[in-house]
This record gives C-alpha cells, sequence and structure tokens, in this order.
C-alpha cells in the first residue's frame, strides 16, 4: 500500500463523524453529536434517520448484515448477524434498517454468564446502541457497539458499569474544576492507551499441542538451551513473516480507527507488542477487544497462531498489558500535566493526591481487577510486578511532596513559592524521572502507567475500578473544599494531610526484590497472591458501598460478578487438569512405555552381546525413566480423583479454594515430572512440539 494513502484510509470502515456529516441532515448529526461529545440524552426521533444513514453508508461499503456488538462477561466479545433484507410487494427484498433495530437488540440474557441474576428459563435481555462508540464495518457487516442488560436492568456486560464510572469520575472531577475557576470546562474525560503483549508461532506446531488449543498455554514443557537470556529478541530485528503480519494488521486496524502506532519485538522469543495512541477509555476498550479478534485472524492468514494468554510458556516472559490512564477537559487540558502557573500547579497537585489515596485506600480494588487464572502465573515473575499494589513517582515528585508533607520550600532553579503556601511545581521536561517497570502503578509525567493486566483482559475491569475510586476521593475532596472559607488554606491542608496519610503506597525502588516484600508487610501493604486470595474482597462492604454510592454497580451486580470469576477460575483450572490428564493417558504414557521397551531390548541385546559391560547408560536411562513413569502415572491418578472430588463441593467458593491448593499444585507438580521425562525420552519418540520448536518455529 502506497503510505500517502493511510489518511484516506484510515477510519474507512467507521461511520465517524466526517462520514456523519456525509450521510447525515443537519438537524440530526447536531443532535447525535451534542449526544457524543457532551453526554446529553440521545433524542429518539432522530433514530430513524440516523439508522437510514448508517443503512446507505454501510451498503456502499458492501455491508451485508448488521449486528449489535457487547462485551458479555464471557471477556470477549459478541454478535448476531441480521440481513438487511426485508420481503417487499412482489415478492423481492428491500434493504432495510430501522430505528428500533438500530437502538434495541434482544440476545437470550440467559445463555452468557450472569452470576444468577437470570435463571435460565428466563431468557430475556436487551441490547442498547451506545451512542459514544462509533459504528464499524467488519466481516461485512455493519457493527453497533453496545450495552447489554437483562430484563430486570442490571448489568450484563464490561460496557455499561465502564460508561457509568466515566460518568462517576466526571461528576465529581467538575465540581474541582469549579473550585479552580475553570467555567469554560463543561466535560471532563478519562483517556487510556492500552499497551497489547502476545506472541506468534507456527500454526502448525500449534495445532500439534492440545494444551495450547484448550487452554491457552502449554501445560509442560522443557526450557530449550537458549532463551531470553541474550536479551537479543528484545527491539531486534523483525522477522520478515512478522512484519508482513504486523503489516497487515496495522492496516485493518487503520481502517477501523484504531490508532495503532508502535510495534516491537518483545524480551521473549517469538514475543511482540502493540501500542496505540490514547483515546477514549470507552473506545479505547472497544478497540482493544477488536486488536485482540483480529491479531488472531490476520495471524491465521499468515500461518501463525496468536497467543494473548499471560504465560503460554514457563520460564520466558509472559504477556501483559500496560493500561496508562489520564483524565483531560474537553478543552484539551490533561489534569495530570503539570502547568507553568501557580493555579495549574495547585490543580495538577491535588488530582495527584487524589489518585494517591484512591490507590492506597483501594489497593485491594485494583488487584481484583487484574485477577484471573492466567494473571497468576505471571504476576512476580521477572517480567511483571508483584501482587502488591504500590506506586512510583520519580524522586522530582517525591522530593516536592516531601517538601508539601514538611512544609519546607522545595527549592531547584527558579522555584516560585505559591500563594497557597505549596511551591511551584518545575515545568517536567518529557524525561524528568526514570521508568520504573517493576512499579505496579507508575506514573510517566502526564499519565498513569498500570502495569499489573493480563494481556487476555478486557481492560475495562481495570478502568472501572480506577474511575470509580477516583471519582470517590474527588467527591471527598470536593465535600471538603466546597465548605472552605478561605481555599488556599484548605488546598494546601487537604494536600499535605493526603500525603502524610498515604505515602506508605509511594515506592521508587525494586518491587521485584524480597525487601520489598518484607517493607510492603511492614507498611500495612496488602499482598494477595493469587486470584481466590482476592476475589472476596470485590464484595466487602464498603466496596459495596463504593460502587452503589456512585452508581456504577448495584449490590446484585457485585455479587454477580464475584460468583461469574469464581465460577471462571474454577473451570479454567478444571479444563486445563483435563486437558493435562488426558495428554498424559494418551500419549505421554504411552511414549514413555514405548521408550523404555527400546531401552529394556537394548540392553538385554548388549548385555548377551557383552556381558555386564558397557551397560550403564541403558540402565540408568530405563532406572530414571521408569521411576518418572511410575511417579507420573501414581501422581495423574491422584489428581485426577481431585478434580472430581472438585466439581462435588457445593459452596462455590470454597471450591474455588480448592482448586487452588490442589488442583493448581498438582499441575505444576505433573509438569516438573513431565518435564524431566521430556530431556530423556528421544526427540523423534517425543509426541509433541517442544519449547524450542514453538519459540523458535518462524524465520
Amino acid at each position: 500500500m502506497d503510505a500517502r494513502q493511510i489518511p484516506e484510509l484510515f477510519g474507512s470502515m467507521v461511520f465517524n463523524d466526517k462520514a456523519m456529516q456525509k450521510y447525515l441532515p443537519e438537524e440530526a448529526y447536531n443532535a447525535l453529536k451534542k449526544t457524543i461529545e457532551n453526554g446529553k440524552s440521545l433524542d429518539k426521533s432522530i433514530a430513524g434517520t440516523v439508522a437510514a444513514a448508517m443503512r446507505d453508508w454501510a451498503l456502499e461499503k458492501g455491508a451485508t448484515h448488521f449486528t449489535h456488538w457487547f462485551q458479555p462477561m464471557t471477556g470477549i466479545t459478541a454478535e448476531k448477524h441480521d440481513s438487511f433484507i426485508t420481503p417487499d410487494k412482489c415478492g423481492g427484498v428491500l434493504m432495510e434498517f430501522s430505528g428500533k433495530e438500530l437502538i434495541k437488540g434482544e440476545p437470550d440474557a440467559s445463555s452468557f454468564p450472569n452470576g444468577g441474576l437470570r435463571a435460565t428459563f428466563e431468557a430475556r435481555g436487551y441490547t442498547a446502541w451506545d451512542p459514544t462508540s462509533y459504528a464499524f464495518i467488519k466481516d461485512s457487516t455493519l457493527c453497533i457497539p453496545t450495552v447489554f442488560y437483562s430484563y430486570g436492568g442490571e448489568a450484563l456486560d464490561k460496557k455499561t458499569p465502564l460508561l457509568r464510572s466515566d460518568e462517576a469520575v466526571n461528576r465529581q472531577a467538575m465540581r474541582i474544576l469549579k473550585l479552580f475557576g475553570n467555567e469554560e470546562v463543561t466535560k471532563t474525560v478519562t483517556t487510556v492507551g492500552p499497551e497489547q503483549e502476545y506472541f506468534l508461532v507456527d500454526e502448525k506446531v500449534y495445532r500439534a499441542r492440545k494444551d495450547l488449543i484448550l487452554c491457552g498455554r502449554t501445560l509442560f514443557g522443557s526450557r530449550p538451551p537458549k532463551g531470553q537470556e541474550m536479551d537479543d529478541h528484545y527491539f531486534g530485528t523483525i522477522k520478515p513473516r512478522v512484519l508482513a503480519f504486523m503489516k497487515e494488521l496495522d492496516e485493518e486496524l487503520w481502517k477501523l480507527g484504531i490508532y495503532a502506532k508502535t510495534e516491537h519485538n518483545e524480551a521473549a522469543p517469538a514475543q511482540h507488542e502493540l501500542a496505540p495512541v490514547y483515546s477514549k477509555t470507552n473506545i479505547a476498550t472497544d478497540h482493544n477487544q477488536l486488536t485482540m479478534e483480529l491479531m488472531k485472524k490476520i495471524a491465521a492468514k499468515h500461518g501463525m497462531a496468536c497467543l494473548l494468554h499471560e504465560k503460554p510458556f514457563a520460564g520466558v516472559n509472559g504477556s501483559g498489558k500496560h493500561n496508562n490512564w489520564s483524565i483531560s477537559t474537553n478543552t484539551g487540558i490533561n489534569l495530570l500535566e503539570p502547568g507553568d502557573s501557580p493555579r495549574e500547579n495547585t490543580q495538577f497537585l491535588l488530582f495527584l493526591a487524589a489518585v494517591i489515596k484512591a490507590v492506597d485506600e483501594h489497593q485491594d480494588l485494583l488487584r481484583f481487577s487484574i485477577a484471573s487464572a492466567g494473571n497468576d502465573h505471571r504476576l512476580g515473575s521477572s517480567e511483571a510486578p508483584p501482587a502488591i499494589v504500590s506506586m512510583f513517582l520519580g524522586d522530582e515528585l517525591n522530593a516536592i511532596l516531601d517538601s508539601i508533607e514538611s512544609g519546607t520550600v522545595y527549592a531547584p532553579e527558579n522555584a516560585v513559592e505559591m500563594k497557597g503556601g505549596v511551591h511551584t511545581l518545575p515545568r517536567f521536561s518529557r524525561d524528568a524521572t526514570d521508568r520504573n517497570r517493576t512499579s505496579p502503578f507508575a506514573f510517566t509525567n502526564n499519565k498513569f502507567e498500570f502495569r499489573m493486566l493480563g494481556s487476555s483482559a478486557s481492560i475495562a475491569e481495570a478502568n472501572i475500578v480506577l474511575n470509580t475510586i477516583i471519582a470517590d476521593t474527588l467527591m471527598d475532596f470536593a465535600d471538603q473544599l466546597e465548605k472552605a472559607t478561605d481555599l488556599n488554606a484548605a488546598l494546601q491542608q487537604l494536600i499535605q494531610n493526603t500525603i502524610k496519610a498515604h505515602k506508605r503506597i509511594i515506592f521508587n525502588g525494586n518491587n521485584y526484590s524480597d525487601e520489598w516484600v518484607k517493607e510492603a508487610e511492614k507498611r500495612g501493604l496488602l499482598n494477595l497472591h493469587s486470584t481466590m486470595d482476592v476475589l472476596p474482597y470485590f464484595v466487602h462492604q464498603k466496596n459495596i458501598d463504593l460502587f452503589t454510592r456512585h452508581g456504577v454497580f448495584t449490590e446484585g451486580e457485585m455479587y454477580s460478578r464475584y460468583e461469574i470469576m469464581v465460577d471462571n477460575y474454577c473451570k479454567t483450572l478444571n479444563i486445563e487438569a483435563r486437558t493435562l490428564n488426558s495428554m498424559i493417558k494418551r500419549e505421554i504414557l504411552p511414549a514413555a512405555s514405548r521408550e523404555q521397551a527400546r531401552l529394556a531390548a537394548t540392553l538385554l541385546t548388549k548385555k548377551k552381546t557383552l556381558g555386564k559391560l558397557f551397560c550403564k547408560a541403558e540402565e540408568a536411562l530405563l532406572k530414571e525413566l521408569a521411576a518418572l513413569a511410575d511417579e507420573l502415572y501414581l501422581t495423574c491418578t491422584a489428581f485426577e480423583k481431585k478434580r472430581k472430588y472438585a466439581k462435588t463441593i457445593k459452596d462455590f467458593y470454597e471450591r474455588g479454594l480448592y482448586y487452588r491448593k490442589e488442583i493448581y499444585t498438582d499441575l505444576e507438580t505433573l509438569r516438573t515430572i513431565i518435564d524431566k521425562m521430556e530431556i530423556i525420552i528421544p526427540a523423534d519418540s517425543w509426541p509433541f512440539p517442544t519449547y524450542y520448536d514453538l519459540l523458535f518455529s518462524i524465520q
């Protein structure tokens, strides 16, 4: 493709502002624009006009169907396609799309995860158009982003609470901005740029690994002689086959208006990353779901498989998703950008203090927002932060906060004292602080990078939590400041008190170190190792009060999500257990038996020919393999009994705890045994592609 065509290509499959201006009458365009930009309620009278315009645009682009595209609690997207055709009176068809079809759909609500909100026989659910996210064309289908809720109005998706949380943070941020005299600001928006890590392996090799197909990760595999030790893959020259994939991926993402910007090799062999430009959180969430879907589709076209699991290979880096979060005004001001004037500096410091307080008070919720069975394998390893939530601010910001806490003057060159007693923040250069890749939550110039998300996760959960906890802190700040008779003095005292009360959450050192674990415990920070440790925190009363206070979740919606996450954890480990049990019995133990027979036959032949001389190798290998085969069989037999017992445990949380304690542990024990066997059994007799085959298959 000619690079000069990119501006024309970009957004060509999106019913964006350019398309709306072209296809909509001025009155309808202005009404829809008002809804998108200002969050005003949609005028239903224009729905038919918008639907007709969308249909005309979609037909010109070759679309034959439409669908309500939504994000249920499965973690992936869902869609039901309907064609535009409607019978006419002459036995032919018309291409129709009504306002009613645009606004509302009716998928089966009981067939999606609902955590007890819907009985199996209560099927009715609704999808409703989200006009703040542009419609787009994918697979010759007009896709209309929608929310998904039950007959009783409960949210059954990830988009609904995300939109609610955006409204919550906007309400409270506007209260703060009015105190600073920002009369021209009418709305704030949160923005996100999610960096997406992934692996690419040859599809033929992938198809020969049942565990990769069914579980998304390898359940065993001996490490190859070389992995990532030489640091030669990171930012290395991209292989032609991968580059062709990246080129097509970029073009398809650009068509959908997705700002794919940066791509490179990651640290592990066969691992890569794609990072977009920032966009509104709701849009960024939709775009990230589309990015993951397209990665898999386009990889298959190039004879590869895209792996999005958090830890597809033991012993090498896993994959995460760095969630770069900020908050801005509709006038273009980033509220986490230090300004040049005393007023701007104080405003920045107040929002910074709000984030510090929110992260410290709600460590449990941030840890909850990234919890999954897959991420349990990644957190705390050499490529991911530990399960302890902390913040990195850098030396310069730390020094400024220390001066505020102590009431002393922060005096770098050209420092100016503010009227309110809080000293001006020097203008940041782009690299005012070093990066801390071990920090779970790091300040990076004008945003916070939440690094704990797993690569396969929807970014919705993390941003629902971020928005809500920061909204709550801003509400507390606004309640105090609105009562103040001396705003400057109140601001100084509030910022100072917040730093003193919550500075324990700030840590600029090595989060991987054992010393930090001990230090975090002294500070009283939470260390929730596994998904099952953290899930109950979500429904603690303080968290129920938090989300219901801001209208983000109802209590019933929270309990349903809690139940869904426990159930998903159990199902994930059960699938892994069944898969490994099948591979052991059907392939690994038979391979071990064949190799033992070969070794025994060789040993007998050599003994007959040479006596006991020159038989040590065969004897040693046979003994070692026989012992491992017996150990594998006995462990697997006990493991299968545990798995069957787990399914009989009635209490869903107790079942989850059992899966974590017994099944998770035994999966690792079985892996260790199998990996030892793989080294002994000859390559031509081992029934599966090895890590070498998987990680170095693409040349």
